[in-house]
């Protein structure tokens, strides 16, 4: 199995989505607008040529703006991988952290519906992902664990490269332990590896540090914890 230290995480955030523009955060699990797609497509262009070769496993969250996100930039990818019998895993984990409409997906039956989607496996959507209580709750401590599970889960898959599609606050604390509100631009990929290997990590926190950003398609536009704690 490959060392933590060796892996590469390919942290991405979504393309633009309507919540983004119109700062309006009661639209149910926002999908992109039309310069999102675009910015979508200029990941695809401008990625399918290195990490979209090399990577071993497409990892997204199950809201509309990543999936649309994954469905169009990670083309080649999802392409490659498919005909290798490695669907893209949808993880309610990584689901954006607010309880606002914004950030709360779509039942399993609605995505399973959606054209844009077809092919996809949504098998790993149980009823309560959406729910926002316990393991998916708002609150800081719920939102630590999350992360935490989430890193832990990428260090414990034994493929090497993963390229993984989320959410700007959900990226902050996966790679920051909180909301530090650094910013994460529209289409921001970076790439990460494990600060430590698995017996040197005492804690279990699993934590990533960064190597280099790989390409920004869009801007620094504001997540749904800007409007929270605007006050």
């Amino acid at each position: 199995m490959v060392k933590a230290t060796e892996k590469r995480i390919y942290l991405t955030r979504h393309a633009q989505a309507e919540h983004n523009v119109a700062e309006d955060y009661t639209i149910h699990d926002a999908p992109l607008t039309a310069l999102g797609r675009q910015q979508a497509a200029n990941l695809h262009k401008d990625t399918k040529e290195t990490i979209q070769q090399t990577a071993e496993l497409l990892v997204t969250s199950g809201l509309k703006r990543t999936l649309t996100t994954t469905a169009i930039g990670y083309a080649t990818l999802r392409k490659r991988l498919e005909e290798q019998g490695k669907g893209v895993v949808v993880l309610p984990q990584l689901q954006e952290c607010n309880d606002l409409p914004c950030d709360t997906g779509s039942p399993r039956e609605v995505l399973e519906a959606d054209p844009e989607y077809a092919g996809i496996d949504f098998s790993t959507l149980t009823p309560d992902w959406t729910s926002k209580a316990g393991f998916y709750a708002a609150t800081s401590s719920a939102l630590k664990a999350r992360a935490r599970w989430n890193r832990r889960w990428l260090r414990e898959r034994p493929e090497r490269d993963i390229v993984l599609v989320a959410h700007g606050d959900c990226l902050r604390y996966i790679t920051d332990g909180e909301n530090s509100f650094k910013p994460w631009a529209n289409v921001e990929v970076r790439e990460y590896t494990f600060k430590v290997e698995d017996e040197e990590d005492t804690d279990g926190d699993a934590w990533l540090v960064e190597v280099k950003k790989v390409v920004q398609e869009g801007a620094d536009l504001p997540t749904s914890s800007s409007e929270r704690f605007s006050a």
